[in-house]
């Protein structure tokens, strides 16, 4: 029964968790507004000044803590009932799993982890017990840990599994996303001709997008209740 659900792929990016009170980086008030992208956001950065780089993640980790998933989510969630849903998030929070989604790839990391920063760049991931890394903070083989995101100039390892996957999506909701960020943006052309496609954004009307997008001229919540009520009747 479970597997003729149809597969449906959710593409969320920043808008989905600024409902939440998320910061994001490229709004007029983000946190680019407040910290230059080569100092916080780089490999470099890190070792140039890593007592500033897990500074500014802590901050956000702290936030994201104390945040709760929104409704978007919540129905995200709920979806699973008539769905196989998929989430593939560029977000580096935890939201879309504290609401209970179980299939989760996120494509830039999830900052809830810690990984090694050594020379082997080992595919070891550790839970952060509470906010705060520390530089006194070590993996199993001694190495420093970093925030388990990834920064600009690095490889986006989790790409190739989600075109694979969403490319037997049979429907895809783009959601709370610029589709300003490569690689991770270019995934909306990794689904099939046959697949259903919707964007939800309060600014998607002024996207470069596709003409067989469904467009929500939405935010986050109200545009998925919107499709929801239109679609599934729900």
């Amino acid at each position: 029964m479970k597997s003729n659900r149809p597969k449906l792929v959710i593409f969320s990016g920043a808008g989905m968790s600024a409902e939440s009170g998320v910061s994001t980086f490229r709004d007029s008030d983000g946190l680019w507004e407040k910290y230059r992208i080569q100092d916080v956001a780089t490999p470099e950065a890190f070792q140039a000044n890593p007592e500033l780089v897990q500074s500014f993640y802590n901050e956000r980790r702290k936030q994201i803590i104390e945040t709760e998933p929104n409704a978007a989510h919540n129905t995200i969630r709920d979806l699973d009932e008539f769905f196989n849903v998929l989430v593939v998030t560029q977000n580096i929070d935890d939201l879309h799993e504290r609401a209970g989604s179980k299939n989760v790839i996120h494509l830039h990391g999830n900052i809830r982890y810690a990984k090694s920063c050594g020379p082997n760049r080992e595919e070891k991931y550790y839970w952060i017990d509470g906010w705060k890394l520390g530089d006194s903070d070590k993996c199993d083989n001694g190495y420093t840990l970093r925030p388990h995101v990834v920064w600009f100039g690095e490889e986006v390892p989790m790409l190739e599994k989600a075109a694979k996957e969403m490319s037997s999506a049979e429907i895809l909701i783009v959601i709370g996303t610029s589709l300003n960020v490569y690689p991770a943006a270019g995934l909306i052309h990794a689904v099939n001709d046959k697949c259903k496609k919707i964007i939800i954004d309060p600014k998607a009307k002024e996207m470069s997008i596709p003409s067989d997008f469904e467009i929500y001229n939405m935010p986050a919540t109200k545009g998925f209740l919107s499709w929801m009520n239109n679609h599934i009747g729900l």
